[in-house]
């Protein structure tokens, strides 16, 4: 709660519960109660991308700025991570041929067109909002995959109990700063295998045109497909994001048919020219929530695996066409 800065959201009767494969968790009237169930838990890798990502782009050595969002600061570790295992340049899902360089020398970001070079620093809004998603994104969706090879120690049942025992005293521990303790567990953590990548993102259509929205949305469906495991999770406020990804589905429709025609090759790029054949999803593994003014979050029915057209997005997209029509209607009165 600390962490997520949240802790004032809750109050006496506040109640949390969480039913996962391996524990059940509950949160009621400032007590937690842990309960294991039957399953394995499997060790994810997981990144929350704030919304505020775009201040590890227009703030040099934001490491010194005291009083952000904790998230912030663990988003920018990944970030200087990202940016440090790069062994070239990157293009970006964005605009005409974009590219993104970083100097490891002078620690400086750039930003390369036909004709231009630039620094991030001085970037619009949006590449500053979408170059730390895509390069975090990337680079994690790599290391899960490395993590499924041997680039991580392997653990006996005996470390095992040795690793849940010292976990439990870094946890209890009154005498060690929440900080110290995050560091600790992280270090702890060091000693799996990330058994999949959970990508947390924040709008990420933020300061973007609709196309870079579908584009970067593609991405990030990339990414989630990368491994079976793979989980995505989205928050937004843009139509656009809810549109493309309807297409995402409706791609994976289109493909599976693909799959038994005689022409397979030739409808399978005229299909990759709409959407990537790895970017489409199945409607099976998508789940859409609403959250409507007082509060109420509501599963959002779909239309034969589709999201259903009557949603909130698009509800005041058509509300915004009705009142245009009511300004012509009065319009014509005065004459």
């Amino acid at each position: 709660l600390a962490y997520q800065n949240i802790g004032n959201y809750l109050n006496d009767n506040s109640t949390i519960e969480y039913l996962g494969e391996a524990y059940k968790i509950k949160y009621v009237k400032g007590k937690l109660i842990i309960d294991k169930v039957e399953g394995n838990y499997e060790f994810p890798k997981i990144m929350y991308v704030p919304a505020e990502r775009n201040f590890v782009s227009s703030v040099d050595r934001l490491e010194f700025v005291k009083l952000l969002p904790l998230p912030i600061y663990t988003f920018l570790e990944e970030y200087d991570n990202a940016k440090k295992n790069l062994e070239d340049e990157i293009a970006l899902p964005i605009g005409k041929k974009i590219k993104f360089e970083y100097n490891k020398q002078n620690k400086k970001s750039w930003l390369i067109g036909d004709n231009y070079k630039i620094e991030l620093l001085e970037a619009s809004s949006g590449l500053q909002s979408l170059v730390p998603l895509f390069l975090v994104t990337q680079y994690l969706t790599k290391i899960i995959n490395e993590d499924n090879d041997s680039t991580r120690k392997s653990i006996s049942i005996d470390q095992e109990k040795k690793m849940r025992k010292k976990i439990t005293e870094i946890y209890n521990s009154k005498n060690l700063p929440e900080e110290l303790k995050r560091l600790f567990l992280k270090n702890l953590s060091a000693l799996f295998s990330y058994s999949s990548f959970l990508n947390i993102v924040e709008e990420p259509e933020q300061n973007l045109y609709p196309t870079s929205q579908k584009n970067i949305l593609f991405e990030l469906l990339k990414s989630k497909n990368n491994h079976k495991e793979n989980k995505l999770v989205i928050t937004t406020h843009s139509p656009y994001i809810l549109n493309y990804l309807t297409l995402a589905i409706k791609g994976h429709v289109v493909k599976q048919k693909i799959q038994n025609s005689k022409n397979k090759q030739r409808l399978s790029k005229k299909l990759s020219s709409i959407i990537p054949l790895e970017s489409t999803v199945d409607s099976s593994e998508v789940s859409i929530y609403q959250l409507n003014d007082s509060g109420d979050i509501d599963k959002l029915p779909d239309y034969k695996g589709l999201p259903f057209d009557e949603n909130f997005l698009n509800n005041f997209l058509e509300e915004s066409n009705e009142l245009f029509i009511k300004l012509l209607e009065i319009e014509d009165l005065c004459q």
